[in-house]
């Protein structure tokens, strides 16, 4: 889960609270590895695009954000023919209520994850398009408990695309926070090295898609000392993506992760990145 921590030191996040017992763009900037955003528009779609989607778990980089339970999802784009894009992708949420709620007589409204990211992409080649930007991952919350870090995270991106014997796509993707991550005390200069591959099978409108990730948490707590690094982790995806027509889609996937278990754990005491199935429609517009 995405983590943040109180002036106790005490981890309050489903991702080092027990929770405490013992963090997910196809394309888009704002990236859910697994119920992903479409990617952000292009001149040649047109200039505006936007998308609605329905999945059973929003995954972000392999750590579920809604408790293992159903999301839904949408956000929008404008591309400008120069290059440069911005958009808005959103995701209902669980977490940080989850986590607020492990705390004795706690309580947060947070239902929602607001992405907010602006880039620009250079066709360098045919093929070959290299995207920079920024995303603000915005909570709004309330009750928000006193000493507690602010979760709103600042990243920038830098990523490069190709396309290889037309049928398969993909991307480099590079990924620094400038700020704390998602409130990890003292964690500005973590970072997610992202690689994705998307293969057109040319049958029944199948598209094979496959990922790994990186997400190092940099610096340290200042309560204990303890390393931040003891965070990082590795995900991946394998899954499958079937056109329907008329702007639908639909997709199915295996995630997982080698996230800790003293790290990633919910109130029920579930690795949050564990092994699981994804399902989700998504209609583009």
């Amino acid at each position: 889960m995405k983590p943040y921590r109180g002036k106790s030191g005490i981890a309050v996040s489903l991702l080092a609270v027990s929770l405490l017992g013992g963090l997910g763009l196809a394309q888009s900037a704002c990236a859910a590895e697994s119920g992903e955003a479409p990617a952000p528009a292009s001149a040649e779609q047109g200039p505006f695009t936007a998308n609605v989607t329905l999945i059973n778990d929003y995954r972000y980089r392999g750590i579920s954000q809604s408790n293992f339970n159903p999301a839904i999802q949408g956000g929008f784009d404008y591309a400008h023919e120069s290059g440069f894009y911005i958009g808005n992708w959103n995701s209902s949420i669980s977490w940080i209520s989850d986590a607020v709620s492990t705390m004795p007589n706690q309580s947060t409204s947070a239902p929602i994850e607001m992405d907010f990211y602006a880039g620009y992409k250079h066709d360098w080649s045919k093929g070959f398009i290299f995207d920079v930007g920024v995303l603000q991952y915005y909570y709004p919350t309330s009750g928000l408990p006193g000493g507690v870090n602010n979760p709103n995270t600042t990243e920038l991106y830098v990523a490069q695309n190709f396309t290889a014997f037309e049928a398969l796509t993909g991307y480099l993707k590079f990924s620094v926070a400038v700020t704390n991550l998602f409130g990890m005390a003292n964690s500005s200069g973590s970072n997610y090295t992202d690689l994705t591959l998307n293969y057109d099978t040319g049958v029944w409108g199948l598209a094979l898609n496959g990922h790994v990730g990186y997400q190092y948490l940099a610096g340290s707590n200042p309560v204990g000392g303890s390393n931040n690094s003891l965070y990082s982790y590795t995900d991946w995806k394998l899954g499958v993506t079937k056109d329907l027509g008329a702007g639908f889609s639909l997709g199915a996937a295996y995630v997982q992760t080698n996230a800790k278990d003293y790290a990633y754990v919910s109130p029920q005491g579930n690795n949050l990145g564990r092994a699981g199935f994804l399902v989700n429609l998504t209609k583009t517009f």
